[in-house]
């Protein structure tokens, strides 16, 4: 059986829970730049828009290229890595964890969580989604993930601060990795433009700027500002996200 110097065994499987309007696109493409990692993109949004009937960008075409049913993906996630790859990248959207589905499964992946400061955040979510809720954002989802996972393990799991990794790739990559256990590879800093057959069949109205991207773009501030009608929601995700920011890695 091969381990990791972490002393976990590979096949490594990292599920990153991200909120919406984050860098997680541009940070699967770091890890599938790596010859030693399989990725996934977001395997439970057909579930999530199957069981919540939302009217996405594409969504047809989304509920058609996945399983609807939780326990598919549940099983295919566990399961053997596609390519008998190492390394299983997992991006995962927080809020597409629905409460009806079973936690048991979560034990087989390692878990990590990226951030955004909630206020850069919302901007950027409502326009798309004009009114989002709370649990619109992933960050109480996220919460509950961190916590199982920090009782469960025994230790703090990974944290990433979007701004942080753009701010300083290199170190915060490398930091991500040592927390992992497993060597960082400079391959995770750039990688070719253009759309991957990996990602998912919504990336056409999502993905054009990852798409045309060579690597980590730099930190550029935000200086929108949130629509007063959502100050109350703001409050809420800036109590959640310092939960998590409090935890993150540092380079």
């Amino acid at each position: 059986m091969r381990v990791a110097a972490s002393g976990k065994a590979l096949p490594l499987r990292v599920a990153m829970w991200s909120g919406p309007r984050n860098i997680s696109t541009a940070m699967l493409r770091a890890w599938e730049n790596r010859p030693d990692t399989f990725v996934t993109d977001e395997p439970l949004y057909a579930h999530y828009l199957h069981r919540t009937g939302l009217a996405h960008p594409g969504r047809e075409n989304v509920v058609r290229s996945q399983p609807t049913d939780w326990r598919e993906v549940a099983a295919w996630l566990t399961g053997p890595v596609p390519g008998g790859k190492a390394i299983w990248y997992q991006k995962h959207m927080a809020h597409h964890l629905l409460p009806r589905i079973e936690r048991d499964w979560l034990a087989a992946l390692t878990h990590c969580f990226l951030i955004r400061e909630p206020r850069e955040m919302l901007t950027s979510l409502v326009r798309i989604l004009p009114e989002p809720t709370l649990p619109d954002t992933g960050l109480p989802q996220q919460v509950e993930l961190f916590a199982w996972e920090w009782e469960r393990g025994g230790k703090v799991p990974p944290v990433l601060d979007a701004r942080d990794v753009l701010e300083g790739p290199r170190g915060m990559l490398t930091r991500l990795c040592a927390a992992l256990g497993v060597p960082f590879t400079e391959r995770m800093l750039s990688w070719p433009p253009g759309p991957r057959p990996t990602d998912g069949v919504w990336a056409p109205h999502w993905y054009a700027a990852v798409e045309r991207s060579t690597g980590w773009e730099p930190y550029r501030p935000k200086a929108d500002p949130v629509p007063e009608r959502l100050h109350g929601l703001l409050a809420a995700c800036e109590e959640l996200y310092a939960r998590l920011y409090e935890h993150r890695l540092r380079a």
